[in-house]
């Protein structure tokens, strides 16, 4: 068996690689592992899922693993990710499991996984549970009898309590503020149009009819040329994205112009270091993000921390540092003081929070961040280890990095899942970007030819 756990959860192909037999096998596992080990109570779990039909295939199986277990269940329905941290946190439930793929076309489905507090785990918790069902200690553990089985309750108001919860976050009321919210036929279907009109916007919500296999189907964060077409046509002030399971935001301009989760995320760290809410003046980034939002921070004073690919790792960086704000280039923004994790609801709210209070168009705050031209070139590699760290490589990135100075700057980053090398440049103009990443790109394939 390769690798269970990636960089959100475990996430397959529903009922082929991704089975109820493996999802009880996890919910098991995560039982055991997460749970308190004073044991004069039973565990307490809190299970949630996005619109995919397979959804109801996979919560039977984890409720059933986590009942079998001796875990008590509480069962919430479709929600978005963040809700379901949010409840584990709110319940003090031992975890808390999320079944989506998030982003992923519909056929995809993941287990997402938190611990008490509502918090990802950290690498050697995964690595634990992952050991588990690999070598089937979840079937050597002692079953409980009788009374000892876990029991299972559903909570009905949950996404009430949400969203009071997302609501009374708001800096400022969001009246005159008209709105477009994509909510890609998935968990925010339910709770980002409430949320958005009780904080005092007009709200037009499109895509907000799931039916269990229309999620993320040409809508959405990934999709977003029918709500740039909506926020157009109905003369909306912005309009906002959500992915599958709500955890992203992104965003449109009145004209239609994408906004990015760089731009959105020095848009709130300024209202935040106004309000004097931005810890030690600081923003944690990964290294994806585009080389323009490090030079705007640094024009307004603002440190700018960058981490590896991947939310957990901006989470982590955040708890560790204990600081206010962080996000990726994807719209995966986390505002510790409101959310364990990334929210695209909470996001999206205080972005508008940020027009009504300073009366600016998002055109107009978007514009802080002048985004440098940015080229991507994925070279498939016989090894991806010796394409990335061969010596006529590395010299040519440290020359190509002394040609573009502080105008730009390469990144050269082995994938985690293929058989590929990420050329990444960015510099004044595309043309200059292209040319230094297209000859670090060819020096990568003579390094270590890709296998025919």
């Amino acid at each position: 068996m390769g690798r269970l756990f990636g960089t959100d959860g475990v996430r397959g192909r529903a009922n082929a690689d991704l089975t109820p037999e493996l999802a009880l096998a996890l919910a098991v596992a995560a039982a055991h592992t997460l749970a308190e080990t004073d044991r004069s109570h039973p565990p307490l779990a809190v299970v949630g899922r996005d619109t995919r039909a397979s959804g109801e295939m996979l919560e039977a199986a984890v409720v059933a693993g986590l009942t079998s277990a001796g875990a008590n269940v509480v069962r919430v329905g479709v929600l978005p990710t963040p809700a379901v941290a949010f409840l584990t946190a709110e319940a003090k439930a031992d975890l808390g499991v999320m079944l989506s793929a998030s982003h992923n076309p519909m056929p995809d489905n993941g287990i997402k996984l938190f611990a008490a507090g509502g918090h990802k785990l950290p690498d050697e918790i995964e690595m634990r549970i992952e050991a588990a069902v690999e070598t089937n200690a979840t079937t050597a553990w002692d079953r409980p009898v009788g009374a000892g089985v876990g029991r299972v309750h559903d909570l009905l108001d949950g996404a009430d309590h949400y969203v009071q919860h997302l609501v009374g976050t708001v800096p400022h009321r969001l009246e005159g503020i008209k709105v477009v919210v994509d909510c890609a036929n998935g968990a925010a279907a339910e709770v980002a149009p409430v949320a958005y009109r009780e904080a005092g916007a007009e709200v037009i919500a499109i895509h907000a009819e799931p039916d269990g296999l229309n999620i993320n189907d040409d809508c959405g964060s990934n999709h977003i040329e029918a709500l740039r077409e909506a926020v157009v046509e109905h003369g909306a002030h912005l309009g906002i994205a959500h992915d599958g399971d709500a955890d992203r935001c992104l965003a449109v301009t009145a004209d239609g112009d994408e906004v990015d989760g760089d731009q959105l995320m020095a848009i709130i760290a300024l209202a935040m270091r106004e309000a004097g809410t931005l810890t030690q003046d600081t923003l944690v980034a990964t290294v994806m993000s585009n080389l323009g939002l490090r030079l705007a921070m640094s024009a307004q004073g603002i440190r700018l921390i960058e981490t590896k690919v991947g939310d957990r790792y901006v989470l982590e960086e955040l708890r560790a540092s204990g600081l206010a704000l962080g996000g990726e280039q994807s719209g995966h923004i986390v505002m510790p003081a409101h959310a364990t994790t990334g929210d695209g609801v909470l996001t999206g709210l205080h972005l508008m929070a940020r027009m009504a209070a300073t009366g600016k168009s998002l055109a107009e705050l978007a514009s802080v961040v002048t985004k440098l031209p940015q080229v991507l070139i994925n070279v498939p590699v016989g090894d991806r280890t010796v394409g990335a760290a061969a010596p006529a490589v590395r010299a040519e990135v440290e020359r190509a990095e002394a040609e573009l100075g502080e105008t730009g700057r390469v990144l050269l980053r082995p994938s985690g899942t293929e058989p590929l090398v990420r050329v990444m440049v960015e510099a004044a103009t595309e043309a200059t970007a292209r040319e230094v990443a297209e000859r670090i790109a060819a020096l990568v394939r003579t390094a270590s030819p890709a296998a025919s």
